[in-house]
């Protein structure tokens, strides 16, 4: 049954779905990973990467919305169930139990890269499918970098 009819052709729509699917389940990932690091945080800089973690789980609630409701717009229905988010996703996440803060940021910097290289891919796969979801994605890939950079400098130890 489609509820909505798309405005773009049915070759496109599979790219641009295809995108915006495997985009809300690592960013619904994304905030997991976010919320598990939060919680089991621990070490001398807990205070100020714990609420590094809050900015990052906003973010990606926050772009996880805009990528579902997208794709409700071309009358793809997004699928953000626990099941669906469990066999899908791959990103790295932070191992069981406490978590010593120079591994939060680790486990967080490769997560942020992993997402960025798939969120590019998909950047190129929507150029010509649609612009609109690109454009989107475009936006999700800054601010992931950003906070990518921020968790990286984190943990940098040599002499600049």
């Amino acid at each position: 049954m489609t509820v909505v009819k798309s405005t773009i052709p049915e070759a496109a729509l599979q790219v641009t779905g295809d995108a915006l699917q495997s985009t809300l389940v690592d960013l619904l990932g994304l905030s997991l990973i976010g919320k598990q690091a939060h919680w089991n945080i621990v070490g001398p800089r807990f205070r100020s990467i714990h609420l590094q973690l809050d900015e990052v789980v906003a973010a990606a609630r926050d772009f996880a919305d805009t990528v579902a409701e997208r794709a409700s717009a071309l009358g793809l229905p997004p699928d953000g169930r626990p099941e669906t988010i469990a066999s899908a996703f791959t990103l790295p996440s932070p191992k069981d139990g406490w978590v010593r803060d120079t591994e939060v940021v680790e486990v967080m910097v490769e997560s942020l890269e992993a997402a960025v290289r798939r969120l590019r891919e998909r950047v190129e796969a929507t150029e010509k499918a649609d612009p609109v979801t690109q454009d989107l994605l475009i936006g999700i890939t800054a601010e992931l970098e950003k906070q990518r950079w921020m968790f990286a400098a984190e943990n940098v130890t040599q002499d600049v």
